[in-house]
């Protein structure tokens, strides 16, 4: 049985927008009052910055899987895509009811289905992208969900998966659960093991372009922007004996590049969050 406080998503987010005191959170998960700010808000992020260099320079169609309000729905659109949003959810605040009000309000054309990404209901071969951010720790049968998502992709498109919660072992699952700051709210967060992520995305006879780890791109530490995690990282290292010594090592570009490597290789954090860059091959009907 589920214990959290709320029946469903949208009154466990409606709750935490009324929490002065949660309001820094509140902007981490683009759940501003007004949500064409925050979708414009989320184009210009940094996030969004470091996701568009992966995306095709032929702007075609894009499927946005788990869009929840639309706000990649909303930054795909302006950046020229012809935008199908999926979401189970039918909520006016964080699901298929909020894309629509952001499409009417924003006049972006974004054509949104209430389906889970597990049914896809479009024909093969018919996306030259398919866009997840923080899908896939949600899929209820994660392979058939990348076999669908690789049935829809024409051959040669693209599907990136950014945002995805990793756990070393089964037995981490609880403390991030645990820790996550929204799942006692209304439960329905989950993580997987990478291996189990890489395994489900080639069973689906998609190709891995890029594995991104945790520290290697702003597109997973994000609400940090670069800036602000040099910050934090600082402070940190100089917490700690000849930790100043160490971080001025790293203080240069490059090898503070060097330093985010290193980190995302010790990170072992329950929860950590990793993202995927594929490809469906050519060759591939």
């Amino acid at each position: 049985m589920k214990d959290s406080k709320f029946q469903t998503w949208e009154e466990a987010v409606s709750w935490l927008i009324s929490q002065p005191e949660k309001q820094e959170l509140v902007l981490a998960c683009y759940y501003d009052k007004s949500l064409k700010s925050a979708a414009e808000r989320y184009w210009k992020s940094e996030e969004w910055q470091a996701i568009q260099k992966f995306l095709p320079q032929h702007h075609g169609t894009a499927l946005d899987i788990g869009a929840g309000n639309g706000i990649a729905s909303y930054a795909l659109a302006k950046d020229g895509w012809q935008v199908k949003a999926l979401e189970p959810d039918s909520s006016d605040l964080v699901g298929v009811g909020a894309i629509r009000k952001l499409s009417e309000e924003s006049q972006l054309a974004i054509e949104v289905t209430q389906e889970f990404g597990e049914k896809l209901p479009f024909s093969n071969q018919t996306f030259d992208l398919v866009f997840a951010r923080q899908v896939l720790h949600h899929a209820q049968d994660l392979q058939r969900l990348c076999n669908e998502i690789y049935r829809v992709l024409k051959p040669g498109g693209i599907f990136i998966a950014v945002r995805e919660h990793v756990i070393s072992s089964p037995s981490d699952l609880p403390k991030f659960l645990n820790a996550h700051p929204l799942h006692n709210l209304y439960g329905g967060e989950n993580a997987y093991l990478l291996k189990q992520y890489l395994g489900a995305i080639k069973f689906a006879e998609l190709r891995i372009n890029q594995v991104i780890a945790p520290f290697e791109s702003v597109i997973n530490y994000a609400p940090l922007t670069e800036q602000s995690l040099k910050t934090k990282l600082k402070k940190k290292f100089h917490a700690v004996p000849i930790g100043a010594i160490i971080y001025k090592l790293f203080s240069s570009k490059n090898t503070f590049n060097i330093l985010l490597k290193l980190l995302s290789t010790i990170d072992n954090r329950p929860g950590r969050l990793f993202s995927f860059v594929c490809y469906k091959p050519e060759d591939k009907t």
